[in-house]
């Protein structure tokens, strides 16, 4: 039997086998690691939404910056224009990075 089993398991393997392959690209905000940077391609959100977070400064082709992340792992803190801006999980995993280069 495999130790790690579970859903959270399989993420955890699929993450190393990314990093083995040297190609660990967050896809998503929610992919980031507490630092990490990435530029922001698209927002996958309703209109309402979309139209507030780039009223916030989440506007394509910006730099974004994780930052810290509640103990229970929700909401998690983002920098953006010099602001920091706290977005649950699952609005995070809707706002999609550029494919590193």
């Amino acid at each position: 039997m495999r130790s790690g089993g579970g859903f959270w398991g399989r993420v955890a393997r699929r993450r190393m086998r990314r990093r083995r392959r040297g190609r660990h690209l967050p896809l998503n905000l929610a992919d980031l690691s507490e630092g990490e940077t990435g530029i922001l391609a698209s927002l996958e959100l309703p209109e309402d939404v979309a139209l507030r977070l780039m009223e916030l400064g989440f506007l394509p082709g910006s730099v974004i910056e994780a930052g810290k992340t509640a103990p229970g792992g929700d909401p998690r803190v983002f920098r953006v224009d010099g602001s920091e801006i706290a977005l649950r999980r699952e609005t995070a995993r809707n706002l999609l990075l550029q494919p590193s280069t």
